[in-house]
């Protein structure tokens, strides 16, 4: 792990949600006490039997923690590629419908 690069590293806390969401590969959780909805690859998770929709589950987690002021221009470059690639599919719709 690279531990080194968190200042405040260490604190892990125990969390707990319902499951909103289950599809192929994600399960969606709603975070208990309004602390906010976290998304999963299905292949992460741990479970005896198929998660269902309203199961609770419970996770370790830390707060996270930005590493610098830098910018990865790589995720960014692909976060735009991909709106844009979007943008042109909505607007083929868009003129097929009409």
């Amino acid at each position: 792990m690279n531990d080194e690069r968190l200042k405040y590293g260490g604190k892990i806390i125990y969390m707990e949600g319902v499951i909103v969401a289950v599809d192929d590969c994600s399960i969606s959780i709603d975070l208990k006490g309004r602390l906010g909805f976290f998304k999963a690859p299905k292949r992460m998770f741990i479970c005896d039997t198929e998660p269902k929709v309203g199961q609770e589950v419970g996770f370790n987690m830390s707060f996270p923690e930005q590493l610098g002021p830098e910018i990865n221009e790589k995720y960014v470059s692909n976060i735009e590629k991909e709106r844009r690639k979007q943008d042109e599919m909505r607007k083929r719709l868009d003129n097929k419908e009409v």
